[in-house]
């Protein structure tokens, strides 16, 4: 794969990106941290009996009681390559799509690539293990995954089409499945005007911020070709293969904005960062607001889940869905004590992902997680933390470990980003241990 296949964004930001000062309680375990921390989760924590997908959901239920009214769901992950995550997310969208009504998945991963996905999900076309390792980043390329959504597929089959369970993307950038169906469309419908597509190639490997342009000659390009499109959908009338180009057509406008907006653009909204998690929202928002009832999961970093910034004052995909839909969005963070996790070295944008090691040491909000609790929990943050008084430490400063598609060279334990946590999540989910997750061979991609 090119050096598009990486979550660009994630080796630079905040979240989990360089090494952070901790906040002052942060140190000096045991001494100037409060035992009302572990008292606090002693209370309120929901053991997790397994993260075994498959298995009985009784200790489940707190979630879904949690999960009442709201029409969103983000379920985050502190490292991209933690085999806990994986599990642990596979048994929750089980739960949430048989018990609770949620109905798709979003992922983030390519827009392009992951409607091929979405139709072996519903209609058990393609195989999922090629479909899977074509979702554009390393990080999904893991037998985890191939095994939720064998599970999808599994559960959808004799489900009536209405009821199926959806598999989309959110991520605009590589996209070389929506380069292919334009061109192939337009083959079709205006032979004399398909050669244009082969001005957008580029955008099936490109990263943002790789082309910075600021005269967006190449997002012309792809407007002018969303636009032919639009016409001869218009012309040829409402049929499943033109609505198909159409939204691949758009996708490429929103990739080729991605691609040519500059790296080292200012930071917060205007940045090329703030756009990627803008146009995942945006993604998600389509979702919820095209159906009254739909009720959406998000895969996505603990860094985009979350309800406010990151980096340097990035607004994050979860801040948008909550300014958006309110309390009908809830952001579940994945947390873990210690362990391994796979990640890339450095800025290495070609090499295989290593394994990494941590323990739970004492600089983190984890580090209290593990001492307070032992094993695996799940919290609710929004109803244990009213009154807001009750728990301070629940609207205090903290540090929490964060890991990217890349992590730092040697320095990587030191990564840590600010946390106050009910103002960046509504609950929390940890795991005492972490390895690395497992990746599909080379030849099933």
């Amino acid at each position: 794969m090119s050096g598009g296949d990486e979550l660009t964004q994630e080796r630079v930001r905040g979240a989990g990106a360089r090494p952070r000062a901790s906040p002052p309680h942060a140190g000096r375990r045991g001494k100037t941290v409060p035992d009302d921390i572990a008292r606090w989760l002693n209370e309120h924590a929901n053991p997790l009996s397994t993260l075994t997908p498959g298995a009985p959901v009784e200790d489940l239920k707190p979630l879904g009681e949690a999960l009442r009214g709201t029409r969103i769901v983000g379920l985050g992950e502190s490292t991209h390559g933690t085999g806990e995550f994986f599990r642990l997310k596979h048994r929750i969208v089980e739960f949430l799509v048989r018990e609770e009504g949620f109905a798709t998945l979003a992922m983030e991963a390519s827009q392009s690539a992951a409607r091929a996905l979405d139709a072996y999900v519903r209609y058990g076309t393609g195989s999922p293990e090629r479909l899977v390792a074509r979702l554009g980043f390393w990080t999904w390329r893991t037998r985890e995954m191939v095994d939720l959504v064998e599970w999808l597929r599994a559960h959808n089959r004799d489900l009536p089409e209405e009821r199926r369970t959806r598999f989309v993307g959110t991520d605009p950038q590589l996209c070389a499945d929506s380069v292919d169906a334009v061109a192939a469309f337009l083959r079709r419908t205006a032979p004399d005007q398909a050669g244009r597509v082969g001005a957008l190639d580029i955008l099936a490997r490109a990263r943002p911020g790789s082309l910075p342009d600021p005269d967006k000659a190449l997002m012309r390009r792809a407007e002018e070709i969303a636009r032919l499109v639009a016409d001869h959908v218009e012309q040829s009338g409402p049929g499943d293969d033109a609505a198909e180009a159409l939204e691949h057509a758009r996708i490429l406008v929103r990739a080729a904005d991605l691609v040519t907006l500059p790296l080292a653009a200012p930071a917060g909204e205007d940045g090329v960062y703030a756009a990627r998690d803008r146009y995942m929202a945006e993604a998600v928002a389509r979702l919820v607001d095209d159906d009254p009832e739909a009720r959406v999961m998000v895969w996505a970093h603990n860094g985009h889940i979350a309800k406010g910034t990151y980096g340097d004052q990035v607004p994050a995909l979860g801040s948008r869905l909550r300014e958006r839909y309110g309390d009908a969005y809830y952001a579940l963070a994945l947390l873990f004590g210690k362990g391994s996790f796979l990640a890339r070295r450095g800025d290495d944008l070609q090499g295989p992902p290593v394994r990494h090691r941590i323990g739970t040491g004492f600089r983190s909000l984890e580090a209290r997680l593990a001492d307070a609790v032992p094993g695996d929990y799940y919290v609710d943050l929004r109803a244990a933390a009213s009154p807001a008084g009750a728990a301070p430490w629940l609207h205090a400063p903290h540090a929490q470990r964060s890991f990217g598609a890349n992590v730092q060279r040697f320095f990587y334990r030191l990564n840590t980003a600010p946390l106050v946590p009910a103002a960046d999540y509504d609950g929390i989910a940890f795991t005492a241990r972490s390895t690395c997750s497992h990746l599909l061979p080379p030849t099933e991609g």
